[in-house]
């Protein structure tokens, strides 16, 4: 039993409980989920993935948040909204955010930001109150723990997480 778990929890799946309200409306205070790991193996991260990853500046610390931006693009705010800058949009295009509130007003910074290769932009859902890549900067690869996978607690939210399809 203990050789199960000595596989499964650093490879495959661990869990997780959220602390704070940084993905309110999205993930709350305490409540369980369940993190997969196999996912980044073999494919790419996704924007709108949920993800858990270690605080950058503090790596005993766990943080969860949510892909924005993508290696190689550009992100910056704009009146109230994120805009990515990549191959596909080189004038920009608005972030259409179906997970969120339409009326929510994102604050950062109008000046351009260049996401490095390995490096990922991430924010929380909950705006006003998340310490993310506005704070402290691109997200290394490297620090991602796992995808958002299940939630477990409460039982009335139990299920699969899924990703939205942004553009």
């Amino acid at each position: 039993m203990i050789l199960v778990f000595g596989i499964i929890r650093p490879f495959i799946a661990e869990p997780f409980i959220v602390s704070g309200s940084s993905m309110v409306p999205n993930f709350h205070d305490r409540e369980y989920l369940i993190i997969e790991k196999l996912t980044y193996r073999f494919s790419e991260v996704r924007r709108g993935d949920a993800l858990v990853l270690r605080y950058p500046k503090h790596p005993n610390e766990y943080y969860i948040k949510r892909v924005i931006a993508l290696p190689g693009e550009k992100v910056r705010f704009e009146g109230g909204k994120v805009v990515i800058y990549n191959t596909e949009h080189p004038n920009g295009v608005i972030l259409e955010e179906p997970y969120l509130d339409p009326n929510l007003f994102t604050e950062g910074s109008q000046v351009l930001q260049t996401v490095g290769e390995g490096e990922f932009f991430v924010l929380g859902d909950n705006r006003g109150n998340s310490s993310d890549s506005r704070a402290w900067g691109m997200l290394p690869r490297a620090d991602i723990v796992g995808k958002v996978w299940v939630r477990i607690l409460p039982p009335r939210q139990f299920g699969v997480i899924t990703t939205p399809d942004l553009q």
